[in-house]
């Protein structure tokens, strides 16, 4: 199993009702979208996560499922969910990848590319 075979796209949204700038509190939502290209099921087992913002401090974030779940996706289906983090700077990214098992067994890494995360205008 090939992870080029599981497609990730992210979309974000800046929460600013969510969020205190004169407190350094920004707070971020991002949608995952995990599709299944292969011709077999596979499962999400775990994640692990870069998370950097401007002031380039890093914070690794891993662990079981996501949103308390370890989806099995089915060949070409789609398993999409939000959540969120919080930023000391109004811009950022994050990266990272989902451990994952084929109906082989066999496990495989699933890259999350780099996104930013941003409020609205803040970049031309």
């Amino acid at each position: 199993m090939t992870a080029a075979l599981v497609k990730i796209e992210v979309t974000t949204q800046y929460l600013s009702a969510q969020s205190a700038p004169e407190q350094n509190q920004y707070v971020f939502a991002y949608t995952i979208t995990i599709t299944n290209n292969s011709e077999q099921n596979v499962q999400l087992l775990d994640r692990d996560w870069k998370i950097t913002d401007a002031d380039h401090k890093i914070t690794r974030v891993a662990g079981d499922g996501v949103v308390g779940q370890q989806p099995h996706i089915a060949p070409g289906e789609s398993f999409s969910y939000t959540s969120g983090t919080v930023l000391a700077t109004p811009i950022g990214s994050m990266q990272g990848h989902y451990g994952m098992i084929d109906a082989n067994g066999e496990s495989f890494s699933a890259e999350i590319p780099s996104f930013r995360l941003a409020i609205p205008n803040i970049l031309h």
